[in-house]
């Protein structure tokens, strides 16, 4: 960062419901972009520093700029809502899952249609994760299964089936072999993407785990829960490399909590969280002491 200075020039950026965004102060003219899709977006991920990709009920994947708010990318391709994107950070590859139960790859720059198909779950797939080179895939679903993909491909590698583990969704652990899962049975597995096993079961939490993330060390993750009038609805940080125990709970929710994600740290800033809700709120916390910034 730069000197302090007594007078800081600054512009806002404006989102409005409609999709349109607008840019006020010295940085210029008004900016307006339509919509990235026509219906309710289900998913958004990062894709590079400057781009993000997003699913949504209009069967569509989209690449934006974060930026502009403006989409420079829209693929199509799936036969039912999407209801989940991911991707490797700094990588040309997109994936998406779909209620039609498959799961696309698509490339950025390739002109149309997708790269690869991945088929093979018996019900909607709810949870996406790649390695870090972009070279395996895992892919969870309702039928109870887990699935490791080659992406270059397609052939399935492993597939995995656990009695009742419906799957909620998948995130990898950066520098590592393991996939954190979490599931409608109220568990959070740790998987070894190596031999797709199962390699710890955190304790059972009383209501359904909805969403899990990953430090960016690989030392923690973060599970959410659903609930309502105020009972579960808590975020749960778990750790990753020692006692494999839970670390802390992070309450304050009053609907499901329905996402949990790690915040990028900075230089001067404690590590945190947030954390997405039912009850129309976002939460930030402080990752060590549960306390809301």
């Amino acid at each position: 960062m730069g000197k302090l200075q007594s007078k800081i020039s600054f512009h806002t950026t404006k989102y409005r419901a409609d999709g349109s965004v607008g840019q006020t102060g010295p940085a210029g003219a008004p900016q307006q972009h339509s919509p990235a899709h026509t219906d309710a977006v289900t998913s958004v991920a990062a894709l590079r520093p400057d781009l993000c990709v997003s699913g949504g009920r209009d069967k569509s994947v989209a690449v934006s700029s974060w930026r502009s708010g403006a989409a420079l990318r829209r693929f199509i391709g799936h036969e039912r809502e999407v209801t989940k994107v991911t991707s490797a950070l700094d990588s040309n590859r997109v994936f998406s899952a779909s209620r039609d139960k498959t799961v696309m790859m698509w490339e950025l720059h390739r002109a149309s249609g997708p790269s690869q198909h991945f088929p093979g779950h018996d019900l909607v797939v709810t949870g996406l994760a790649v390695s870090p080179d972009a070279s395996q895939l895992c892919t969870g679903s309702r039928d109870n299964t887990v699935c490791k993909w080659d992406t270059e491909t397609g052939e399935c590698l492993g597939r995995a089936a656990i009695s009742r583990n419906l799957v909620t969704h998948l995130c990898w652990v950066p520098g590592e072999p393991y996939v954190i899962q979490t599931s409608e049975d109220k568990t959070t597995r740790v998987w070894d993407s190596r031999e797709l096993q199962v390699a710890h079961t955190f304790p059972a939490k009383q209501h359904i785990q909805t969403c899990c993330d990953v430090s960016q060390d690989g030392r923690y993750c973060l599970s959410s829960s659903s609930g309502s009038a105020g009972h579960g609805a808590e975020a749960t940080l778990w750790d990753l490399r020692q006692t494999r125990g839970r670390v802390c709970e992070y309450k304050g929710h009053f609907q499901t909590t329905t996402s949990c994600v790690f915040l990028p740290r900075g230089p001067a800033l404690a590590p945190s969280i947030a954390t997405s809700s039912s009850d129309s709120t976002v939460k930030v916390w402080d990752q060590g002491t549960a306390g809301r910034g």
